[in-house]
């Protein structure tokens, strides 16, 4: 059953990794499980080795063929491509925990009907308050299970594709959501945006609501409270209020995990549950009703405690985590109901089974593999080697040593178990996690979590007394949380390891692990120091490696020469606490091993080049800054904050790095003072020469800047790539600088269904007529150039192409 089970969730994640669908998953999975009953059925029980391997490779097969037909059933709901950007009336219900934000609010609609046209069962809106287009929107008081009739505009899933990036398109698929928009004004009287039923009946629509009144209660009784949002997510599962700043300091230190609904918050709950109900059963509810003689109190106990931990996964919003959890204490639960001894190694590869049978997506993701791994490493290095602290029964201090030494030997072995899979992950690992996890368990788990779902739940004001008191505690706790992450040897960080670097490492945390009586288990930290020490790669001398990010609506270019890295933009900003810095480039540089760059060029001050300016700063060290941002710009006030170097670009600067040439061609040092320039105009332009081969940075310079380049440098502008200047606008790219150019491949930084159209069809169509091969990110992902003695290129999209892209 095991190796069927492991197979299964194997084959799932195989299927997670292809480029299409296999024809007919249904009809194929049909037949397959047909044989592979039959061939199990056929192989006599003495042919074990054979039976297992036959099993291995039904369960493979099956878990590969049944996320197939899950996959083709949850692609086939699609909004039509001309559908996308016009106004739609539908009819629907709020089918998920609005997400209130300064701009607006967040939800998912469950769509009943629609007018004109044939709109999936389930779109992701966003309502947005203020001005847009000239039009004022009124943001209307969404509630889960409400109807609403509303007009929107959506298009299908699309999101940004980046190497070591977050995938929105497959959790978007994993959600079941199959198209994005917004809410729009109604375009006519008669179809208003209005709310037509308060609730409507139904068990989703219950549990939402549910959720939404537990966190109204908690954010009235906290208004104002910094870590309101801390509360929030260890009673609802709803971490969206808990800013960046804080998530950086609880992953610094390690303790993220247990900012949520977790599996050791679920299963404290249902032991309490469980206590609670089979001592007041073993008590009759204190009467003479006898009650164990009807009901052992085993059974009960066990009943109430999958019970209660049934309600509390509802309300975490089912995540790996939970599911995880759940599963494995309903299994013990019929275990104790049907009188059937069960390995604690078959209820985790049951619970394995049921999480990948219900979502097949679940191994894309790091919760996946952080849950299961950490039960497993702590099967692996506990089970059935604690009996000695058994035998501390002499007295009550000699348990809770006992007790105190399992704890700390737990904590050490998923601390050191899990070194390999973090690494993999988050290419980095928090030294400080085990003090801190120390400290925030107990506080967390048996203090702020009871607290806070009792005060959700009492009268007030009582609640409020008792949410105010797990606050406290919370900020008691970040203080001291913020302290140890601030340490620079909090984190370690190294590039994220190729497969056999990953798999030795593996291998001697397991032989660090081992038993007692195995021979130099010490031998086994050797097995790390080759993932722990590993350098980020880069070009060799003379050669240069160019990422043109894929950031949206916005530039950001990874220059890369051997000994030294610049980055050009820092892209846009997306909301007040989102950035693609943030949530692209800091990433990226992290799963590379790059802790620090040496230059930051910020051509100009648009936020589309410099929303991610600030969050880069703060995130990775910089060594200098250029750009044409005007004086008390945030970028340059922070860089001077951190006594580091900042300057103006101007035209004539250069320098040589690794045999790699920069020239800056533009702008002029008089247009920094000209006030009636644009920012555009001013926007700085690099050139970079790798032996034989160059690439152009235009920035957002226009066809007046164009035209000076052209009259006063007319041969420097030759480059074999040229970032197209103002991502393709109507107003840049004349055909007498693309004459001068002359590129032989154009990358378009656009954001997919941009509202400014970027690229312009007829400028597009100019750098075709010319033969120039031309590349959008919005269509390609991330693009990857080497230059050096050859020119070289990949697109992210082509190079890691899956299933869902574009679907």
């Amino acid at each position: 059953m095991r190796l069927v089970l492991l197979a299964f969730a194997f084959g799932a994640a195989w299927l997670q990794r292809q480029a299409s669908l296999p024809h007919r998953p249904g009809l194929v999975l049909a037949l397959l499980a047909a044989a592979c009953v039959l061939a199990l059925l056929l192989l006599r029980q003495r042919h074990q080795v054979l039976k297992a391997c036959a099993a291995m490779a039904c369960g493979m097969a099956l878990g590969f063929y049944w996320a197939a037909w899950l996959a083709q059933l949850a692609l086939a709901p699609q909004l039509a491509p001309d559908d996308e950007g016009r106004d739609i009336t539908v009819v629907g219900t709020v089918a998920s925990l609005p997400y209130q934000f300064q701009q607006g609010v967040r939800f998912n609609f469950a769509v009943e009907s629609a007018a004109g046209a044939v709109v999936p069962p389930l779109i992701a809106l966003t309502w947005y308050a203020g001005f847009r287009d000239e039009i004022s929107y009124a943001v209307g008081d969404v509630q889960p299970g409400e109807r609403w009739q509303l007009t929107v505009r959506l298009q299908r899933p699309h999101g940004n594709a980046n190497p070591h990036g977050f995938d929105y398109e497959v959790w978007l698929l994993e959600q079941g959501v199959r198209a994005t928009g917004y809410v729009r004004p109604a375009p006519r009287p008669a179809t208003p945006n209005v709310r037509l039923d308060s609730f409507v009946p139904g068990f989703s629509n219950l549990v939402q609501a549910s959720r939404a009144a537990l966190r109204a209660r908690i954010v009235r009784s906290l208004q104002g409270k910094k870590y309101a949002g801390v509360i929030v997510a260890l009673v609802v599962g709803d971490q969206r209020a808990i800013p960046q700043s804080d998530w950086q300091v609880f992953n610094r230190t390690g303790v993220s995990h247990l900012i949520s609904i977790s599996g050791l918050h679920i299963t404290m709950i249902a032991g309490m549950f469980a206590l609670a109900a089979g001592a007041l059963w073993r008590r009759s509810f204190f009467t003479d009703r006898q009650l164990p003689l009807l009901l052992p109190a085993q059974k009960v106990a066990a009943l109430a405690g999958a019970v209660a931990a049934l309600l509390y996964v509802l309300l975490a919003g089912f995540g790996v985590p939970a599911q995880r959890t759940l599963y494995m204490l309903v299994v013990v639960a019929l275990a104790l109901w049907l009188g059937r001894i069960t390995s604690i190694t078959c209820v985790l590869c049951l619970a394995l089974g049921v999480v990948v049978l219900i979502d097949p997506w679940a191994v894309l993701w790091p919760g996946f593999w952080l849950s299961f791994g950490a039960v497993a490493t702590i099967l692996y290095a506990t089970v059935g080697r604690m009996a000695s602290h058994a035998e501390f029964d002499a007295s009550r201090w000699q348990k809770a040593r006992a007790a105190m030494a399992l704890g700390a030997h737990t904590q050490y072995v998923v601390t050191v178990g899990l070194v390999p899979l973090t690494m993999l992950l988050f290419a980095q690992v928090s030294l400080v996690s085990p003090v801190a996890n120390a400290l925030a368990i107990p506080i967390i788990s048996l203090l702020v979590t009871p607290l806070s779902l009792l005060g959700s739940v009492l009268p007030a004001p009582l609640s409020e007394w008792v949410l105010l008191l797990a606050h406290f505690l919370v900020q008691l706790l970040a203080q001291v949380l913020d302290w140890l992450g601030a340490r620079r040897f909090a984190v370690w960080t190294a590039p994220v390891p190729p497969a056999w670097s990953f798999c030795w490492a593996l291998f001697g945390t397991l032989w660090l692990l081992a038993p007692r009586g195995w021979p130099q288990r010490w031998a086994g930290m050797l097995g790390s120091i080759p993932l722990l020490t590993a350098l980020p790669s880069s070009p060799p001398p003379g050669q240069l490696w160019v990422t043109a990010f894929d950031v949206g609506q916005g530039m950001a270019l990874l220059v890369e020469t051997h000994r030294h890295r610049l980055l050009y933009d820092t892209g846009p900003a997306y909301g007040l606490d989102s950035d693609g810095a943030s949530r692209v480039i800091v990433p990226y540089l992290r799963a590379r091993g790059i802790g620090k760059l040496d230059g930051l060029i910020i051509s100009h001050s648009d936020i589309d080049h410099a929303g991610g300016a600030v969050s880069l700063l703060e995130n990775v060290p910089v060594g200098w800054l250029s750009s044409s941002l005007p004086v008390g710009h945030p970028a340059v006030d922070f860089q001077r904050q951190l006594s580091r170097p900042y300057m103006r670009c101007v035209a004539g600067q250069s320098w040589t790095w690794d045999g790699v040439h920069f020239d800056m061609l533009h702008p002029l040092a008089h247009a920094h003072h000209d006030i009636a320039l644009k920012p555009n105009a001013r926007s700085c332009t690099v050139k970079i020469t790798a032996g034989k081969h160059a690439i152009l940075l235009a920035g957002d310079i226009e066809a007046a800047q164009e035209g000076q380049l052209f009259m006063r440098a007319r041969e420097s502008l030759a480059a074999d790539v040229l970032l197209a200047p103002h991502h393709g606008s109507g107003t840049s790219s004349t055909q007498a600088f693309l004459n001068a150019v002359h590129p032989s491949l154009a990358i378009f930084q656009v954001g997919y269904r941009n509202r400014y159209r970027h690229p312009k069809a007829q400028v597009y169509q100019r750098y075709g007529d010319m033969g120039i091969t031309r590349l959008r990110t919005d269509v390609e992902g991330a693009v990857v150039m080497e230059l050096g003695a050859q020119l070289q290129v990949r697109s992210y999209r082509a190079s890691a192409v899956r299933y869902w892209f574009g679907k």
